[in-house]
């Protein structure tokens, strides 16, 4: 054997012997007498040389590969490029030859002619033994003792639970009337539940918004710790007599409190959380008494049937009361509401149905006939599209006058009139009616508006205007009237390029279209920074100046348009191509893929007849997708939506003057099949402003709905601070104040010109024509300012990376950029 593995040898004969040595005391421990030195090497001798070949083996792994490769060239080996693992197994199979230790040899010169040593050996393995012996089986007689124990500690808690809960009801109770003296607190009334202190007594007490986790937590841990405090001695006087003896036999010490509460502890924990859910039901008032009640079981017990026989009474009554509530409250929904919007029976009256797709001449030809009458009234979706009709009435010699919210123009003799559908006026006798884009009629917060004109229009003839899929649904509105139904197609075709469109490929006639202002204003920008010449169209731009960025499109100052969905409204434009920039949109709560109608709405706009022979539609992406948006059929429109309506608040005053009351009721009124409620969402955020104030005191129902429902922008706060302002001169008789203008950039004009369209809705409500004629003045030059800054050039602010600084392309939806996301941090990564 080489030097190098000498010293491994003589490691391995050190621990092959340790091993021997262990092996003699375990071949020992269970022998009653002591076995003869030639008894243990006869049944242990085969142990014994595998034991030196493990402990050979085993220990000279650990040579270095040098001294491995050493060992193997002294032997004959090649080593040269052998790899590890194959010069391992080759060592480890050369080393097997070296002659082995001899271990029994070993032991006879020890052992065999020491029989004292040998005994001794024996004696101590043995003691050791039964020392160990007696351990397990003291330990298995504890961990019985314990397993009954805890059967008799479940029995017990499960068998007088009632004895318990009286027990801590009592103490509970009695912390609960110091606490309630010492805070001052005053309860709302008799009957309120330990449930409802805890989650509302004690916030009204505190007249601030109270942490009821931390006061739960306090109860609970309350009634834990007296369950550790008197729990292991009332555990005690039910536990059988054997117990206490068991107890002094397993453990040599008597059963005491101290480990009853280590034992009964996850028992405390969870018939705690049984005691707490059960005392939540108790009246406050019935704990709160037993503070004066000296604890003795019985009493307590009596005392406790008692209340809870008068708590059922209680709820039986208020059960009862809680019945006679809700049908009370059925007859009030029934005699509010009753058949206000039940479907409407036929009519003596000319209906003529114009259906058809956008950019047909339906609406052309519905006019053409209010014309030709001798009085008349054109129902349009948007301020600008009654503008319009207004405008044009006027330059074609048939006097019109024009109402809005916002505004009124009055023409001599004027027997026609353009308005908003809100504008209606049920009682005007005209010839025709002429209501337009009828399938808004759906639209959950205004379709009302549609449907009390198709349904209540007081005219000889009705022209209504729709889509496809709103045809069959207006029609069984209309019931057993007389309709005439005219159906329209467009002559001019639709056709979808099919390839992905560039912002660099923008050509004259073409309508861009995106779902946002800013993205109209960052569009724009671009074109205009590349030469281009752009009219914008969005939906918060006035109508004055949305009517002068059209007219310089089709006079053609200017030659693209960018444009939200409000172009597919009612505008006529020459417009060659639409191109969808976006493809979903944000609806108030979500972004969405657009739908089949939004597509045909905004695409049928391309292609004005008599200037292309074909209208282009162009996609940036899934040109696949909205291809088949655009040609499916859409299924037909299933409901329309209500609101309430004056003779509904009329009825309602009959029970309360209270708003809240009536948003109430209108939750609770289940709408009649086919139709869908409106939200009422802005009229209820409105209402929280003036709620309880002097403004709701001396407002009239009536009045008060009329305010809330004012059509402004509810979502800006400085328009909602506006309108709070305007009703409190209101209701103390003062002048009105005027509203805030700022002119310092776009955003500021703009919403200079809704604080003024705002003050105009007050005073047409108020009959203030004259001071109203002044306002419109002022609305239209600050239109005018905003035209001229949308016809000098757009200058959005550049949006930027949040984390790096790089400047985001125009259009991009996050607010960081691509590479930042993707260097970002996992969820559990390192960061």
């Amino acid at each position: 054997m080489s030097i190098q593995l000498e010293q491994y040898y003589n490691q391995a004969v050190d621990r092959a012997k340790q091993m021997v040595l262990d092996d003699i005391n375990h071949y020992m421990e269970p022998k009653e007498t002591t076995p003869s030195f030639e008894q243990y090497v006869r049944e242990r001798g085969q142990f014994i040389e595998q034991i030196w070949l493990n402990a050979w083996l085993n220990t000279a792994v650990h040579a270095s590969i040098s001294e491995k490769k050493a060992y193997l060239v002294e032997h004959g080996f090649e080593v040269e490029d052998v790899g590890k693992k194959l010069l391992n197994k080759l060592f480890r199979t050369e080393i097997r030859n070296i002659h082995p230790y001899d271990l029994i040899g070993w032991l006879e010169e020890t052992y065999a002619k020491q029989p004292e040593d040998w005994q001794q050996i024996y004696q101590t393995a043995r003691a050791e033994y039964e020392a160990r012996i007696m351990k397990q089986q003291d330990r298995e007689t504890k961990r019985k003792f314990i397993l009954k124990l805890n059967f008799y500690l479940n029995e017990i808690l499960g068998e007088h639970y009632e004895e318990l809960y009286l027990r801590i009801r009592y103490l509970l109770g009695s912390h609960l009337a110091i606490e309630i003296e010492q805070k001052g607190i005053i309860l709302s009334s008799d009957d309120v539940t330990f449930a409802s202190y805890l989650y509302k007594e004690t916030e009204l007490a505190h007249n601030r918004y109270f942490y009821q986790e931390n006061l739960i937590e306090e109860y609970e841990d309350l009634i834990l710790h007296q369950l550790m405090d008197f729990g292991p001695n009332w555990l005690k006087s039910h536990l059988p007599e054997h117990i206490f003896a068991d107890c002094q036999n397993s453990f040599q010490e008597p059963l005491s409190d101290a480990f009853l509460q280590e034992i009964a502890y996850e028992y405390f924990l969870d018939v705690r959380d049984d005691l707490f859910e059960d005392i939540l039901e108790e009246y406050v008032s019935d704990l709160m008494k037993l503070i004066d009640i000296p604890f003795e079981l019985d009493t307590h017990r009596q005392l406790f049937l008692k209340d809870i026989t008068e708590r059922k009474e209680r709820s039986e009554k208020e059960k009862e009361e809680l019945r006679r509530q809700k049908e009370e409250e059925q007859r009030m929904l029934e005699d509010i509401f009753g058949r206000a919007y039940n479907l409407s029976p036929g009519r003596n009256i000319q209906y003529v149905l114009h259906v058809g797709e956008t950019n047909t001449g339906k609406t052309y030809q519905a006019i053409q006939r209010m014309k030709e009458a001798n009085s008349g009234v054109y129902l349009a979706p948007l301020r600008l599209l009654a503008l319009e009709i207004y405008e044009t009435l006027n330059e074609e010699g048939v006097p019109c006058d024009l109402k809005t919210g916002e505004e009124e123009k009055l023409v001599e003799g004027a027997n026609h009139l353009s308005a908003t559908v809100e504008m209606l006026r049920e009682k005007d006798f005209y010839d025709v009616v002429v209501i337009d884009e009828a399938q808004m009629i759906s639209d959950k917060d205004r379709g009302f508006s549609w449907y009390k004109a198709i349904t209540n229009a007081n005219a000889q003839e009705v022209h209504i205007i729709c889509s496809f899929h709103a045809k069959w649904m207006i029609l069984q509105l209309l019931g057993d009237s007389n309709v005439e139904v005219y159906e329209y197609h467009r002559d001019v075709p639709l056709e979808v390029e099919p390839q992905s469109f560039r912002l660099n490929q923008t050509r004259q006639g073409d309508a861009l279209v995106c779902f946002s202002r800013r993205r109209v204003l960052e569009t724009a920008s671009e074109l205009q920074r590349s030469g281009r010449r752009v009219s914008m169209i969005y939906g918060s731009m006035p109508p004055e100046t949305r009517k002068k960025q059209i007219q310089r499109f089709n006079s053609g100052e200017t030659t693209v348009i960018v444009a939200t969905d409000a172009i597919g409204m009612g505008l006529n434009l020459p417009i060659r191509r639409i191109v969808f920039l976006e493809n979903d949109k944000f609806d108030g709560t979500r972004r969405r893929l657009l739908t089949s109608q939004e597509v045909k709405q905004i695409a049928g706009r391309a292609g004005r007849r008599g200037i292309y022979d074909i209208g282009k539609v162009a996609f940036t992406s899934d040109i696949k997708t909205m291809t088949r948006l655009l040609e499916q059929e859409d299924p037909p429109l299933q409901g329309f939506a209500i609101a309430p309506t004056n003779a509904v608040l009329e009825r309602f005053q009959k029970y309360s003057r209270k708003m809240r009351m009536f948003f109430y009721l209108w939750d609770q009124f289940k709408s009649p099949e086919g139709t869908k409620k409106a939200s009422l969402y802005e009229e209820r955020m409105l209402y929280e402003l003036i709620e309880d104030t002097i403004i709701e005191a001396k407002l009239s129902l009536p009045d008060l709905y009329g305010f809330l429902h004012l059509p402004f922008s509810s979502n800006e706060p400085s328009l909602r601070a506006q309108w709070k302002k305007t009703l409190e001169a209101i209701v103390d008789g003062f002048p009105l104040p005027d509203p805030i203008l700022k002119d310092s950039g776009l955003e500021e004009l703009e919403l200079s010109y809704k604080a003024v369209g705002l003050h105009l809705l007050f005073l047409y409500k108020l009959g203030k024509q004259t001071e109203a004629q002044y306002w419109e003045r002022v609305r239209e030059e600050i239109s005018d300012k905003i035209h001229e800054h949308l016809k000098s050039g757009i200058q959005p602010t550049k949006r930027v990376c949040k984390r790096c600084g790089k400047n985001l392309p125009i259009g991009f939806s996050f607010a960081i950029c691509n590479e930042c996301y993707f260097e970002r941090p996992r969820r559990g990564q390192p960061r």
